[in-house]
């Protein structure tokens, strides 16, 4: 089976005990292992896949929880390099009546900001691995040249990338950096996994149809687009496009939602036998399969409180499938 490396940031969510309170007004707070390419590596692992971690560690005690919850959910943790350098990042998130959620950061001096290239072995990688990143790392560090130096050797020996931008603004200099720096690393993905919220500010156009075809860019195959509680679409370069109206659920938190939709999506594509020559044609053949895992997975952890702790297993998903096999 293919292995699914994702690179990125891995941090501490601290989540308010007290719901539906803004942050200046919370006295508690629960700790979770958080990142996005840390979530969707967990999922994909639950599901079956077989995943990997690229990051940097630092070597203090929430790094070491980190590098336990990983490895407790059978996430491959031995291409993570531990450093003295660096905190373990901080992220508080605070949750609205919606589910929805807003962010404030403690990463200025993060640990898996300082992963260079020359810590990463070309070697670990192998024709029809998948990659998967975000654009949290991307700012301007030692671990945004890792990530330029890790696609480059995917794009060497076969492997898919995927990208999910992901975007968190309270994390950039300005709105301009930021959608220049996502701009800037789209052509380089096989696949662009984006939500609707997005995709205006990253494209800078308000069409919808417009905004998707500007994201076919270099060597971009696949646009994911993620509607919330409306469902998915996948477009294809050579112009189809393929929909699913997604699940509903009670939503309790959508932390991690989206990490786990595509997870979900890469695990079921790692099933596949799939590679850059047949990646379109396996999208094309099995696109309701993937849009039905994917939305199921994430509607799945919108409906629990956290994103790792409520990541649901693969039968998980496969009973909400077939227990709504209905809804067309």
């Amino acid at each position: 089976m293919s292995r699914i490396f994702c690179i990125g940031e891995t941090l501490i969510d601290f989540i308010p005990i007290q719901k539906e309170t803004p942050l200046q007004h919370v006295t508690g707070f629960e700790r979770v292992a958080g990142g996005a390419p840390m979530n969707a590596a967990i999922a994909a692992a639950k599901y079956g896949a077989r995943a990997a971690m690229l990051t940097k560690v630092a070597n203090d005690h929430f790094g070491d929880y980190l590098i336990s919850v990983l490895e407790e959910n059978g996430v491959d943790t031995s291409y993570i390099v531990r450093s003295e350098e660096g905190e373990t990042g901080l992220a508080f998130v605070s949750v609205d009546k919606s589910g929805e959620r807003s962010f404030h950061f403690y990463r200025k001096n993060a640990a898996d900001l300082l992963l260079s290239a020359d810590e990463i072995q070309s070697e670990w990688f192998h024709k029809g691995d998948l990659l998967h990143f975000c654009s949290i790392d991307l700012v301007e560090s030692p671990m945004k040249q890792a990530h330029m130096k890790v696609i480059n050797d995917f794009r060497e020996v076969g492997g898919i990338v995927s990208f999910d931008p992901n975007v968190r603004l309270p994390l950039w200099p300005d709105e301009t950096s930021c959608r220049h720096t996502i701009t800037q690393f789209l052509p380089l993905a096989d696949i662009v996994k984006v939500s609707l919220e997005e995709l205006p500010f990253i494209t800078n156009i308000d069409d919808e149809k417009e905004a998707i075809a500007s994201l076919f860019n270099g060597n971009v195959k696949i646009v994911v687009l993620t509607k919330g509680g409306d469902g998915a679409s996948i477009y294809l370069k050579s112009g189809e496009t393929y929909e699913d109206k997604g699940f509903k659920v009670t939503v309790s938190d959508t932390t991690g939602a989206g990490d786990a939709f595509i997870g979900g999506f890469l695990a079921e594509l790692a099933l596949l036998d799939v590679s850059q020559k047949t990646l379109c044609e396996r999208v094309r053949k099995h696109h309701r399969r993937l849009l039905e895992f994917a939305n199921a997975s994430g509607a799945l952890t919108a409906s629990v409180k956290g994103a790792i702790h409520g990541a649901p297993g693969r039968q998980h998903v496969l009973n909400l499938i077939s227990t709504s096999a209905d809804r067309d």
